[in-house]
């Protein structure tokens, strides 16, 4: 097994001719590893996405082969995929007002040039999902908004139209059974890759709590920022400490640790139904 990749959380290994995905438990923050694991969430993710390539499957193909047949130091944070040629775009839904997309729209009037009415404020429902891609950015740099038009012109207007429509369909999807849980998705972060078929195929993770903002849909109320089930949590403890949002970044406190492995669990119990 040969490591070829080491990412913000994932590990990518080559093997037999596929990929083994390793999800570990670091955590970055701005685009910036901490020093400190969360216990258990490389687990919770990988499980999180495997409960989600099925709900999703009618929807898009997954890069999934299995989960089982990878290296035993791996067990329960690992799959093994088909090799992807990935799309060099972040696709992301938003349903909901927050984090950069709520600082582009007071800026503009809109998030990744598309037009918002006024009055919205942080935590408000958007009236239909948008599509507000990214760039995709190394370890240490950031992503930029970029729009529509931008990936039209990177990718072709014909990938572009799938890849807007993929994932608005997938969130909103997602957005509804986790509803029904009593989560809201405020939005969530996706990865393409096309295949050996030059299929569009959806990769990396889904629906969890690193690729998506959770709400608790009970304690909602726009105008204030939300109970995080996410790596919000995390933001805001690094962005109070003073940080600069460089690295190297500060050692996480043990009660900051517990508190975000409890709500990573919680969420996978809330949306599964299962008991981690």
């Amino acid at each position: 097994m040969k490591l070829i990749h080491s990412g913000k959380v994932r590990d990518v290994y080559e093997d037999r001719g596929d990929i083994i995905l390793v999800a570990s438990d670091r955590v970055s923050v701005y685009d910036v590893i901490l020093p400190t694991p969360i216990p258990d969430k490389g687990k919770v993710l990988t499980q999180l996405s495997l409960w989600w390539f099925e709900q999703l499957a009618d929807i898009v193909p997954n890069h999934i082969l299995t989960a089982t047949d990878v290296p035993a130091e791996f067990e329960g944070r690992a799959v093994r995929c088909r090799k992807l040629d990935m799309v060099q775009v972040e696709c992301i839904a938003r349903g909901y007002l927050a984090g950069l997309g709520l600082k582009e729209y007071e800026r503009d009037g809109a998030v990744s040039g598309v037009p918002l009415p006024t009055g919205l404020v942080e935590g408000s429902q958007l009236p239909e999902p948008i599509f507000t891609p990214t760039t995709k950015a190394d370890i240490g740099t950031h992503d930029e908004f970029i729009t529509f038009i931008d990936v039209v012109n990177q990718e072709g207007a014909d990938v572009a139209e799938e890849l807007r429509r993929i994932t608005l369909e997938v969130y909103k999807r997602g957005a509804e059974i986790a509803r029904e849980r009593g989560i809201i998705i405020a939005d969530t972060k996706l990865e393409f890759g096309w295949d050996a078929k030059r299929q569009l195929t959806l990769g990396d993770e889904v629906l969890t709590s690193d690729s998506s903002r959770f709400w608790p849909l009970e304690d909602w109320n726009p105008g204030r920022p939300q109970f995080a089930f996410d790596k919000q949590f995390v933001r805001d403890w690094a962005a109070g400490t003073g940080w600069d949002k460089k690295a190297p970044a500060p050692e996480v406190p043990q009660d900051i640790v517990d508190a975000t492995r409890a709500r990573y669990i919680e969420a996978y119990e809330r949306i599964t139904g299962r008991a981690w």
